[in-house]
């Protein structure tokens, strides 16, 4: 199983520099690979220059990047961008986001987000094999950048976003799953691939990860399992890892740290990576059965700066 590190995710309240210092740590400590997520903070692309100019030999991806805001001329341009400018592969994640991101942040409809994910993964794809943006009138323009090298990523969960990442993509990720939900979408994957006779791109996730976590990245892990409660899709992961009490809560308005006080006390451990190093070899020895090829580690850093203590210790 490879290792690679999400530099920027969520949004936690922790400082926006937080980005720059984990990912180049990640670099001095030989990871393959850094993602740096788009959310209300971080421009991706602008993101992943930054890394780029501020690193040595990391590869890059952007993204997830929702497709509902973002047209696919920018999304191909902007990797190509990217890679032109620091001079290593880059990669793109193409996501759906959610009703709050899409809707509530950038004031865009979310009407059709499947359709739009397989325009922006059939267009990528196209442009790849030398397409101008996979559109049929280019207006005379020609691409004068060529086209970035790194991975087309589709996250999915449903089966109509897997079988958009098994007709298109090099790796599908996943999201703050359990065990057993690896198992079911790997199954879900191969079966997509083969309908579209192609080999099964490689799985991967994004797991929140802490080493001999102190009470600051405890609280920080749970407060973000508490913030994907309003999303759907989500909502039933954490349903059926036994959450139904604190969702209740949440549902009813209660306070946040209500909310929090009703989580099972291994809630963080549900869906992520936490305890010795030992135990958290262990765990991730139990996602590669399951069918992961890739985890990319989630650092909770709020009691550990950069996520220096937890990526050193896997790295």
């Amino acid at each position: 199983m490879e290792l690679s590190v999400v530099a920027a995710s969520r949004e936690d309240g922790q400082p926006p520099e937080e980005a720059l210092r984990c990912a180049a740590l990640a670099d001095r400590l030989g990871y393959r690979e850094v993602w740096l997520g788009e959310g209300p903070t971080w421009d991706a692309f602008v993101l992943a220059t930054a890394v780029g100019l501020g690193t040595s030999r990391v590869a890059l991806t952007a993204g997830p990047v929702p497709v509902s805001v973002r047209d696919p001329a920018t999304l191909v341009r902007g990797a190509a961008g990217v890679e032109g400018v620091v001079g290593r592969p880059v990669g793109v994640a193409l996501g759906t986001s959610s009703v709050r991101v899409v809707e509530g942040v950038h004031g865009r409809p979310r009407a059709r987000p499947v359709a739009d994910l397989r325009a922006a993964a059939r267009a990528y794809t196209a442009h790849r094999r030398g397409e101008w943006f996979g559109a049929t009138d280019t207006h005379g323009f020609t691409p004068r950048l060529p086209p970035a090298t790194g991975p087309l990523t589709v996250a999915a969960f449903g089966t109509r976003a897997v079988d958009v990442a098994a007709r298109y993509a090099d790796r599908m990720l996943l999201d703050v799953v359990s065990v057993d939900q690896v198992r079911e979408l790997r199954a879900t994957l191969d079966l997509a691939a083969a309908r579209h006779r192609r080999p099964a791109p490689r799985l991967a996730a994004w797991l929140p990860a802490a080493v001999d976590p102190d009470d600051a990245s405890l609280d920080q892990l749970r407060r973000s399992v508490v913030g994907y409660f309003p999303v759907q899709g989500y909502r039933e992961v954490f349903l059926g890892a036994g959450f139904g009490a604190a969702i209740g809560l949440f549902d009813a308005g209660a306070p946040r740290d209500e909310v929090l006080a009703a989580l099972p006390d291994d809630a963080a451990t549900t869906v992520g990576l936490v305890g010795s190093a030992d135990t958290v070899r262990a765990r991730l020895a139990t996602y590669a059965e399951a069918g992961l090829d890739e985890v990319a580690l989630v650092p909770a850093t709020a009691g550990d700066p950069a996520g220096e203590r937890t990526l050193t210790a896997l790295a």
